[in-house]
């Protein structure tokens, strides 16, 4: 069990640290965010349930499966939400994007004179 436990600690640092080069190496903001999000969860995880499996104790194992659960809660929630205020910053203009969900968002938003977050119909949830 200990090499088992090893073995996932060592390659959860190895997608942290993809996650870590891919920021440095990278410039587009969006691209930038999936590195942030997707190999450093993942990676955090795989590095937290290497250590789950050497704990010994009900305490310790709690916490360290509250924080993969939290980790997976919120890294891609938090992703999400700086991606669409990116976008609608206006950072995506100059790429080629196939699909631009949030285009007719922003150009509703731009007819209207809204200020950002105060136009109603933008809110998914309340249609």
């Amino acid at each position: 069990m200990d090499a088992f436990a090893s073995a996932l600690m060592v390659v959860g640092a190895v997608f942290a640290l993809i996650g870590a080069w891919g920021q440095l190496r990278f410039h587009d903001v969006f691209v930038r965010i999936h590195l942030a999000t997707k190999p450093a969860t993942l990676g955090l995880a795989l590095v937290l349930t290497g250590a789950l499996l050497q704990t010994d104790g009900v305490a310790p194992i709690t916490k360290l499966a509250l924080a993969i659960a939290l980790q997976f809660a919120t890294a891609p929630i938090a992703g999400h939400l700086i991606g669409r205020a990116a976008h609608l910053a206006g950072e995506a203009d100059d790429l080629d994007l196939v699909v631009d969900d949030l285009a007719a968002a922003r150009a509703r938003r731009a007819g209207a004179g809204t200020e950002p977050g105060t136009d109603p119909s933008d809110d998914e949830r309340s249609s």
